[in-house]
Formats: C-alpha cells, structure tokens, sequence
C-alpha cells in the first residue's frame, strides 16, 4: 500500500478508538456502563442497531455473495420489517417497563432461574463464535494486504475494540458506532462511484445494468418452493422473520442497544429506523457487487481471488496444470468480450444461451483451480483457503482503487468489524455478569458490578480473538454467522412467544423442551436436514411442541 493509504487507515481508526474512549469513559454505576445512562436518542440507536449488524463480514461476504449469485440475498432480509414491528409492539414494552439490563432477566420472572440460565448460556455460546469470526474477517484483509499472520492481526483488530468497549462500556459503544456508520456509508458511496468511472467510457448505467442482467445477476426475487435453494421469497419473508425476531428481540447485542434509549418511544423509533433502511443498505452493498462483476466483464480477472492460491500454487507439481488453466480463462474472457456488444445491442435468446455456457465453462476451470490450489497446499503441509469468495472485493480494491481510497476502504471494512465486536463483547460480559454472576454468586452486587463487567468485556475479547486465531472460512462467511445464528435462535424465539403466550405452560417443561430441541435442531443442522434459515422457524415450533408434550406428561404424572 501506499503511504497515504497507511495515514488514511491508521488515522481514521484511531480517531475513532481514542476519541471514542476519551469520550466515554468514567462510568459510576450499572446503569451509566450498561445501559449509558438510560440518554440515547432513537437515531443513536438506529445507527447503533445497524452497526452492530454491519460487520466487516457484511463488506467482505456481501459483494463476492452478489459477484457469484447476484442480488438473490437480499431476499434474506425480506422479514427484518415484520419482526422489527413484532419486537417494537411486544418485546420492547416489556422490557422498558420491567427496567431490565438483559432480555433473560425477564424469563426468571417469567418461568425460574434455570431457565433464565440455560438462556443466557445459548447466547453466551453462539454469540462467542460470532465474535470470534468478526475479528477473523478482517484479520483475513490485513494478512493479505501486509503479509503477517493471521494470530498477529486478530490480536491487533482484537486489542483496538477492547480498549474502548472496557473503558466505556455500553455508551463507548454507541459513541463509536455513530463514527463507524459515517466512514461506512461514505466509504460505499466513494467506491461505487469509483467503479462506474473505471468502466469504459461508452457504457453508462444502464448498459452496466443490461450487462449485469444478461449474467442473470439483477435477479432479486425467487418464488421457487424449492428447499434446496437457501435464498428465496417464501425463506426470507418465514424463516428470515424468525431469525430477525429473535435477533432484535432476544439477541443481547441488539437489546442491549435499545435499552440504553432515553425512552420506550426513542427505543421504538430507533429499531423503525434500522427496519426502514437495512433493505436499502444491504441491497446497496450487494448491487456494489454486482458492479464489481461488470467491471471484470471488461478487465481480466484473477483465477483464484485468493492472492495466497498463487504462491502455493508456484513450484509445485500442479503449476503447469494451473497455467494452462489460466490460458482457457483468458480464451473464456475473450470470448466475453467478443459478445458484449451482442448483449448491449441486441436481445436475443441465443445471446444469453451463449453467456450461460461461457458462465458454465468459467465456474468450471475456478473449481479446477481451486482443487488444484488444494492438492498443492496438501503436498506443502500449508493451509490455504482455495473458497475465495470473500477475496472478491478486497481484491478488487487492492488491485484498481486509487491511491487513498484504498486506506478508506480498509477503515470502512475494519471500523464494522470493530462496531460490531464491540456490541457482542459488551453484551456478552453484561449477560456474563448480570444474569450469571450475579444472580448466582453474593461477592457480585451491585456496587461492584462495574468492575465485574468491564472484567468480563475484557475476558470475552480475549476468547474472540484466541477463538478467531483457528476460525476457517465456511462457503461464505456472512452464510457462517448466519448459520450459527440459525443453530440457537429458534429454540431461543420459541421459549420467549411461550413467556408470552402460552401462561400454562410452566417453568419445568419448557426447560425440558428447549434442551431436547437444542439437541434436535444441531442434529437437523448436521445432517442438513433443511436450508439453515428455516432452522428458525423449526426450532421455534420444536420448543413448544415438545414443551406442550413434556407438559403433559408432567401433569399426567401428577394426577396419578
């Protein structure tokens, strides 16, 4: 990178974590570290919430998701607004008016302690893996951009969040986020700009859009039944409603940011503001891919995104296998490039039949590569990851940003990593100390729960980082998050409609319950029973079908 690079990311992401600290440090009670003193204003929230949902994996993931599949993805957001209205009208009210620091708190009052319990732990776990691969996502930027180890970097990226978060708590944590949105939104808005100036000159937006059409990548909505597609309609309005439920209602990284407002209107509005424009900004980040896929139409493209691919592949027994490889990629771009004007000027099936076998063949020699990749990296005992669709993006603005923007869009990418670390280490150690420690240990009371929680944010940020350091890439890793998300809220979502709804069911059965449908649904996972966001939706139903019938049994057992 160039030297202004390095000033524009080192500056920005110091500005944020210093000022961020100096800004709000100092707090005296549970009340100022935990919920900030009860002062946020909705639009704090609103950008909070989103924050804490914009991690660097949404940056990274998202456009190499688009520059694959198109903007079918979003289609996963399409239930964020009917649960946002759910947790607006039943979870918040409940919450503000009990004055409660986690959503857990409320179970014990609700059923007893064991269930509260055995609550806060399945978040504690899931949320503890999705930290640790927050801090991984972006590790895998600079370990590519400086050449240092992945342990080197995660512990940088790592330290940098826990700073702020154990010195401020809750408060830095809003504070920071504001900042963080602000270098995000105008870090995308640069770069796809950025991208239209470096297409040709005769191809406008609609030419770009026509292009991108042909390659079937404008393609939002899938009305397909079909339950080996992960994304369509019908997954995103059901399953994604599920899971976006339990994210913003039960997940103590959402709840805690809407607790901190300074009323029940400013939470209620905070969470409207993060339902009306998440669509928008998810679609936004995809249609960047998408852009990026145009700009490849035009300019070669690397074999494998993944730069480490091509050292590994270099002297070894496969490199001759490779190159060749890399002469039919460049027949098959030659080809493309041949029939874009086909594409812009005419509409004929036989053009897209043509690009459909040109796409075919290139997903083809990509595969091939990447078995390649692998059987070398074998033959060095080295470990690569040959998946490169999370190189996409870093690799587009590595190799065809200017001097500057670059350093931007690494500060976009990090700063999200580091908003949405610090939410889940902070809400983590509040859930540690408040429903854990002190609800179960005397020496944890109020006067020293400060300490006890800024102890705790400082435990759980070092776990992320030593559990990013052996964190792997999945299929994509906005999909891994999301999966393990999928693994634990369902059960979660089922027990809190059931303190809800279902009065007759008591503390005993749905304790039962949810640890029999925790065991189902990993089963369900493992065997992939199912696409993983109709997890959601079937841990959901489990938990109070099994603790209807553990109810009964329980009663029969009873009356006899």
């Amino acid at each position: 990178m160039h030297n202004l690079d390095w000033f524009v990311l080192i500056f920005t992401l110091l500005l944020i974590v210093v000022y961020g600290t100096l800004k709000t440090s100092g707090a005296k009670n549970a009340n100022e570290y935990i919920k900030a003193g009860n002062d946020a204003k909705w639009w704090t929230i609103g950008l909070s919430v989103m924050a804490t949902q914009a991690s660097a994996i949404t940056f990274l993931s998202t456009p190499g998701q688009a520059y694959n599949d198109g903007l079918g993805f979003v289609q996963f957001y399409f239930g964020l607004p009917i649960a946002v209205v759910i947790v607006c009208t039943i979870f918040i009210p409940i919450y503000h008016k009990l004055k409660v620091y986690t959503a857990y708190e409320f179970l014990e009052s609700r059923f007893d302690l064991k269930t509260r319990s055995l609550t806060a732990v399945l978040f504690l776990i899931q949320r503890s893996l999705s930290a640790s691969i927050t801090i991984f996502a972006p590790a895998i930027i600079l370990s590519t951009v400086l050449g240092w180890d992945l342990i080197t970097t995660n512990i940088i990226i790592g330290s940098l969040v826990i700073v702020y978060t154990v010195s401020g708590g809750t408060k830095a944590v809003n504070f920071t986020q504001k900042y963080q949105m602000g270098v995000i939104l105008i870090g995308l808005v640069i770069v796809l700009f950025t991208i239209f100036n470096l297409l040709p000159n005769d191809i406008d937006f609609n030419k770009a859009i026509k292009i991108a059409s042909a390659n079937s990548k404008m393609e939002v909505l899938n009305f397909s039944f079909d339950l080996e597609n992960r994304y369509t309609v019908w997954s995103g309005i059901i399953g994604g409603t599920f899971l976006m439920m339990s994210y913003f209602g039960t997940d103590q990284s959402q709840v805690q940011r809407y607790l901190s407002g300074k009323s029940l209107k400013e939470m209620q509005l905070g969470m409207i503001f993060n339902g009306i424009f998440k669509i928008p900004m998810q679609f936004f980040i995809l249609f960047i891919g998408v852009m990026v896929f145009v700009f490849y139409q035009f300019n070669p493209s690397p074999l494998n995104f993944n730069p480490q691919g091509k050292i590994i592949i270099s002297n070894s027994n496969y490199e001759n296998e490779y190159k060749e490889l890399e002469e039919n990629l460049q027949k098959n771009f030659d080809e493309r490039t041949y029939i874009l004007n086909d594409i812009l000027l005419k509409d004929k099936i036989e053009v897209k039949e043509k690009i459909d076998n040109l796409n075919h063949e290139e997903k083809n020699i990509r595969d091939r590569a990447k078995i390649l990749i692998g059987k070398a990296a074998k033959d060095k005992n080295v470990k690569v990851e040959t998946n490169d669709k999370d190189y996409v993006f870093i690799n587009f603005i590595l190799e065809n940003l200017p001097k500057g923007l670059i350093g931007l869009l690494l500060a976009v990418i990090i700063s999200a990593a580091m908003s949405s670390t610090s939410s889940e280490i902070n809400a983590l150690a509040t859930t540690t100390s408040i429903d854990i420690l002190k609800r179960n240990f005397s020496y944890v009371n109020d006067d020293n729960i400060v300490y006890f929680t800024k102890l705790m944010t400082l435990f759980w940020g070092l776990c992320a980082i030593a559990l990013a350091c052996v964190a792997y890439l999945a299929d994509n890793l906005i999909q891994l998050v999301n999966i393990i998300g999928s693994i634990f809220y369902g059960n979660v979502l089922g027990i809190f409609l059931i303190a809800f709804f279902l009065k007759v069911l008591k503390s005993n059965a749905v304790f039962i319950g949810a640890i029999i449908t925790q065991i189902i649904i990993i089963i369900a996972w493992f065997y992939d029973w199912m696409p993983f966001l109709w997890l959601n939706v079937f841990g959901c139903v489990m938990v109070i079908l099994i603790s209807f019938l553990i109810h009964l049994i329980l009663k029969g057992f009873k009356a006899s």
